[in-house]
């Protein structure tokens, strides 16, 4: 007999399903398949099967979170890269780590099917396509003809139907050579994924750019003009203008009115800035006048006076004040620096900061004329308070300022802004450390003016103007002879010395001398930025002004904080006269008309000054020698 599955073919089979419980096995009668007692043995709890070597935790450390974070650095890249640097010459650390890591790359091209070149490409596929079909039907029908002509030659051999079998082949060649073949077009590479074998590189194309053009048509012309010809020219000149003056009318007078309105307002702005700048001459002159008038005595005494009481008193001398200069602006802030304009000889300059670093704020820089003590001629202001300032020889309108906070600046009197012409920053070498003194020098080479500043960071630097710049040259760096630190490593680091006055050599251009924080004083050249030419032992604190003689070439004064100012001779380490004065000394200078007068001020307020003989150049260096040489025969005789 049949299986029940036999019996029934239109029903499908069951799959035979077996379940393992604790009930027996049934068998169903219909399908044959064996089905668990159980119902539920699938809700129980399943036993599960552990590896051997598992670890066994606890409650807590099941619970406990790990978390990994990704980050787009490679751990992979190298941290310490180092490479020479041909610039300073000295292997430097690289700060930038590349933390691209590449896995795969693929250079595509995709073209949208709605494109034109999309539209070529499927049009030349279908093409090539139905040229493949044709080809094959017109294949099958010749293999079909050729099967059948031979079957009928091989039944009716030498009866009359090969002759129309022979005009049928002939029809059917004709045919075939009426339809012209169409040629096998060449299946197109995949130009995308082409990869050349000798180098994986990508090769650039070589392009050439030219520029061509035509030239501009020419045609000869030649013709005489007599007086009939020139008249009829100007007539027609006339006519056109005559046209061009109706069209203008012919517009509407609201666009005329707004232009007559703008000229109008043009020419009356105008009118109004050169009315302004008469009148503020005017007003300038008119005030200066008024306050002459008003400090008539004043002026006088300026001019004329003196005290014939001051030939009885030894040592001691009268100082008549004469104007105060102040201004509202410049409240709260102290007097840091002055300098006379060396043409323009009532004109004087005077910066404004603070010596307290604990309360700097702003700056300001005012320059007053004795024509109008009440009210500055010129006003800046800065972010920062101005420490010194120097004014040009040759072009007095241009003023180089210091500032605390180590700029330098340059301020133009002939521009009407209050902005510096020429500024310093940090990308253009500005100081580390306060300005303490700024020296307009000459020209350089190329004709570009220069100066050079001090500061306490150690550096002397060449400041040139070149067009709208200011670029600048360490001239030299200020070191400690002598005292070196030593650095776990085993290096050995020298200080650096900080600047604070410095004065350059009014007949050999290139000596200089510079004055520390340290009391010693240096013998520099512009030529050299490695070494000094000679050092001096000067003081036992801060050297604040170092001021060359002006008539004798050799002779060379510094002054100090402490108490002392002394005169050297610069081929001699040891000082040729020494005062001390019993206070600390601000500023030194000399007299400009003698060569053994020198003025001197302490920071308890008073003034000092040296005795007063004849005039001339001559007898002035006569004199110094004289003092120097019996200096020097007492030195030998000790």
């Amino acid at each position: 007999m049949l299986p029940a599955s036999a019996k029934a073919p239109h029903k499908q089979p069951h799959k035979q399903s077996i379940s393992i419980g604790r009930g027996t096995r049934k068998r169903d009668e219909d399908s044959g398949t064996e089905v668990g007692e159980g119902t539920d043995e699938w809700a129980q709890s399943k036993v599960t099967v552990r590896p051997p070597d598992q670890l066994e935790l606890t409650d807590a450390e099941l619970k406990e979170e790990f978390t990994r974070i990704l980050t787009a650095n490679n751990p992979h890249a190298p941290q310490n890269i180092v490479r020479y640097s041909f610039k300073e010459g000295t292997y430097k650390p690289i700060g930038f780590v590349n933390q691209l890591a590449v896995h795969y790359t693929q250079v595509g091209n995709l073209i949208p099917k709605d494109s034109d070149e999309g539209r070529r490409q499927h049009y030349r596929n279908e093409l090539v396509a139905g040229s493949q079909e044709s080809a094959k039907v017109i294949s099958e029908t010749e293999n079909l003809e050729e099967d059948e002509e031979p079957k009928e030659l091989e039944t009716e051999p030498g009866s009359r139907t090969d002759v129309p079998a022979a005009g049928a082949a002939e029809k059917v060649t004709e045919e075939e050579l009426m339809t012209p073949k169409q040629p096998k077009e060449r299946k197109l590479t995949n130009q995308f994924n082409f990869s050349e074998r000798a180098s994986q590189t990508y090769n650039n194309p070589v392009r050439d750019r030219e520029c061509q053009t035509e030239p501009p048509p020419r045609t000869n012309f030649s013709a005489t003009a007599n007086q009939w010809e020139i008249y009829d020219a100007y007539v027609e000149e006339l006519e056109k203008q005559e046209k061009t003056k109706e069209k203008e009318k012919a517009k509407t007078p609201v666009a005329k009115k707004s232009g007559k309105m703008a000229m109008r307002k043009l020419t009356s702005m105008e009118s109004q800035t050169d009315d302004i700048i008469k009148l503020s001459q005017a007003a300038k002159i008119m005030e200066r006048m008024v306050n002459q008038n008003t400090y008539d005595d004043i002026a006088q005494d300026f001019k004329y006076y003196e005290d014939p009481a001051d030939e009885y008193r030894d040592q001691v001398g009268t100082l008549l004040p004469l104007w105060k200069f102040q201004n509202d602006k410049a409240k709260r802030l102290s007097v840091t620096a002055l300098c006379w304009n060396p043409k323009y000889r009532d004109l004087f300059a005077v910066g404004y900061g603070s010596y307290d670093f604990m309360k700097q704020s702003r700056g300001m820089l005012l320059l007053y004329s004795l024509k109008n003590p009440s009210f500055p001629e010129y006003m800046f202001s800065s972010n920062s308070g101005i420490m010194c300032l120097d004014i040009h020889v040759e072009h007095p309108y241009l003023v180089a300022v210091g500032h605390y906070d180590g700029n330098v600046a340059i301020y133009n009197l002939k521009k009407p802004h209050s902005q510096p012409s020429f500024c310093s920053s940090a990308k253009s070498g500005k100081h580390s450390d306060p300005v303490w003194q700024v020296k307009w020098q000459k020209d350089d080479m190329d004709q570009n003016l220069n100066f050079f500043s001090v500061s306490s960071d150690g550096r002397i630097v060449s400041w040139t103007l070149v067009k709208r710049k200011l670029v600048h040259v360490d001239v030299i760096k200020l070191k400690v002879e002598g005292s070196t630190t030593e650095v776990p490593e085993g290096l050995q680091l020298h200080p650096v010395g900080c600047g604070t006055a410095f004065d350059f050599h009014k007949e050999i251009d290139y000596m200089f001398l510079v004055g520390t924080e340290e009391g010693k004083i240096y013998k520099c050249s512009k030529s050299y930025s490695s070494q000094f030419l000679n050092t001096y032992d000067a003081h036992n604190m801060a050297v604040d002004t170092v001021s060359w003689n002006p008539y004798h070439t050799k002779v060379f004064m510094s002054c100090s904080s402490d108490w002392t100012v002394k005169i050297w001779d610069h081929t001699i380490k040891t000082p040729m006269f020494i005062y001390d004065l019993n206070s600390a000394v601000g500023d030194v200078a000399w007299a400009p008309y003698s060569s053994t007068v020198f003025a001197a001020v302490t920071t308890d307020g008073k003034e000092k000054k040296g005795q007063e003989v004849q005039k001339g150049p001559a007898v002035e260096i006569a004199k110094l020698d004289k003092l120097l040489n019996l200096v020097r025969e007492v030195k030998t005789k000790t």
